[in-house]
């Protein structure tokens, strides 16, 4: 059976069980860029064997929910970016660095002292995983070049620039491997595009499409404005400082915020060669949508872009929210889709 009419999935995390990781403590903080091994639950001898557990509900839930395309839930991760981030050489493993995040505060981060190089990572296994795991299409997540080298202290390289190329590298080879395992889509997380948007003019572009480069499966990038919990409606402009200039990248599809800030998705006409994953559920409002709602969201869109180039997503990762209302709003997003697609 080929892939319907806009097909639906998550952006890349789902909520992980309160018996894994300690929730209250992860919502109280900004997402770690190092290592936060407090915030696990299970103690290291049993921790692999509960994150496959919890990996198995996120996709029967998603599956359950009636999505498309099946992600892993980013079951075994502090955050969507520290684990592949802490993971590579050139890193340093005793001392952090800091870095002002994009509310502006300091957070601790990678210090890079030497040459950027992938090391073997766990995230092919995790691939391998969830590719048993499900016979539906599937997408896994990896923190991309341009914001890992925004989320480093950088005391190698001549420049950000020159880290960012490196990382590219990196997350290039990190592509391949995961393709290998056997995963459908590999999407790039690169909120800082739009965090940074004078430093994105200069080489993001460049960086995405040093990390693409050669890859022969599907490819995703996901831009937003910031985790809900974190950036609040106020918080949130009405419109992209960085998003047209993504035409000229050689990703495959592209993930956007849309539910929550209300943007004018006529810019989506400026990007004819890419699906876009649009998204329809809102992250800053815990009330779950109701289909019509989704449908009215999906239809607004295909003003500017046919049903064979869109998709349905979450605004952003549902970490931070309930199991509940995750699935809830997931279930919603499907139904509203449904809608939508007997109407086409």
């Amino acid at each position: 059976m080929g892939e319907p009419l806009i097909p639906t999935t998550m952006v890349g995390s789902y909520p992980q069980p309160d018996w894994l990781i300690d929730r209250e403590v992860l919502g109280g903080r900004l997402p770690p860029r190092v290592r936060a091994r407090e915030l696990w639950r299970v103690a290291d001898p049993w921790l692999e064997q509960a994150q496959d557990d919890a990996t198995l509900i996120a996709i029967i839930e998603q599956e359950r929910a009636g999505l498309d395309i099946i992600g892993d839930g980013e079951m075994r991760r502090e955050s969507y970016s520290n684990a592949f981030a802490n993971s590579l050489g050139g890193v340093d493993r005793e001392r952090m660095g800091t870095a002002l995040d994009r509310t502006g505060k300091p957070n601790s981060v990678p210090r890079v002292v030497g040459p950027i190089l992938r090391q073997p990572s766990t995230l092919a296994d995790e691939a391998r995983f969830l590719h048993t795991h499900t016979r539906r299409r599937t997408k896994i997540t990896l923190p991309g070049p341009f914001t890992m080298a925004q989320q480093a202290q950088n005391d190698y390289y001549p420049d950000l620039r020159s880290l960012a190329l490196a990382y590219a590298d990196a997350v290039n080879a990190e592509i391949r491997a995961l393709h290998a395992a056997g995963v459908d889509i590999v999407q790039l997380d690169e909120p800082y595009l739009q965090a940074r948007p004078e430093e994105a003019q200069q080489f993001g572009v460049e960086a995405i499409n040093r990390a693409v480069a050669g890859v022969k499966g599907q490819t995703a990038l996901h831009i937003c404005f910031g985790y809900a919990h974190v950036h609040h409606y106020a918080a949130k402009p009405s419109g992209y400082s960085f998003l047209p200039e993504l035409e000229a990248s050689q990703v495959d599809i592209l993930s956007i915020e849309a539910a929550q800030p209300t943007i004018d998705l006529s810019v989506l006409r400026r990007l004819p060669s890419k699906k876009i994953m649009l998204g329809v559920i809102s992250l800053g409002d815990l009330a779950i949508e109701t289909p019509a709602l989704v449908a009215e969201r999906l239809s607004k869109a295909l003003e500017h872009v046919p049903a064979e180039r869109l998709m349905a997503a979450p605004d952003c990762g549902l970490k931070y929210v309930s199991r509940e209302v995750a699935f809830g709003k997931l279930r919603a997003m499907v139904e509203g889709t449904e809608i939508v697609r007997q109407r086409l």
